[in-house]
């Protein structure tokens, strides 16, 4: 399994070199919420990230009362801001909040978010939520992206899996001052769902 860390602005400056010595081999930075919020460490991490060769992520937190085209407009215009998405790189939407929508308002939001990331990018978005919210019918169809279980009660690697889900690929197994990840596979296995070359791209178009 690979290690892995995801951040936000609440971590401030984060000591990407460090983390990478110590074993981390990919990290996720917050990018964006909703319309109106841009993490304000996300360009620093961002490089960081990718100065110290770990397979670099970005995750946008959803607001699913608001338009799904217009957040993930705001999303990749941040990342390209700084300094835009390369081969490997992935994309989650962390599904967390409902807005006191009904389930099957935010599982829209999601879908169309997801479906135009992939359109707009060709990378197919992981999905960032838990156990309970996704048991109340918050991810219905969201089964073919891949997902990223927060389940820190669970052991490292062990999660439970939800609905409609029967696999996950990232396990978030405990929060903290950093909140710690593993990938169930291999480093080319985790950049395989990340951003393709252009080239293999036209090779399975």
């Amino acid at each position: 399994m690979l290690h892995g860390i995801d951040v936000s602005n609440w971590q401030g400056s984060v000591d990407w070199g460090r983390h990478a010595g110590d074993g981390v081999d990919f990290g996720f930075a917050k990018a964006t919420e909703g319309t109106g919020f841009t993490d304000k460490w996300f360009a620093r991490n961002w490089a960081a990230m990718r100065e110290n060769w770990l397979v670099c992520g970005a995750y946008h937190f959803a607001h699913p009362k608001g338009d799904p085209d217009d957040q993930v407009r705001h999303f990749l215009d941040v990342i390209d801001a700084a300094g835009g998405l390369r081969a490997g790189d992935l994309i989650a939407l962390d599904l967390e909040r409902s807005g006191h929508l009904p389930p099957h308002r935010v599982a829209a939001f999601a879908r169309r978010w997801c479906y135009v990331v992939s359109v707009v990018t060709g990378v197919r978005p992981l999905i960032y939520t838990f156990l309970s919210f996704a048991k109340k019918g918050y991810c219905a169809g969201l089964q073919d992206y891949p997902l990223w279980i927060a389940a820190p009660s669970h052991p490292k690697g062990r999660p439970v899996v939800p609905p409609p889900w029967e696999r996950w690929a990232i396990h978030q197994y405990a929060h903290g001052s950093l909140d710690r990840n593993v990938f169930r596979g291999t480093r080319a296995q985790l950049t395989g769902l990340g951003l393709r070359p252009v080239e293999d791209r036209r090779r399975k178009a």
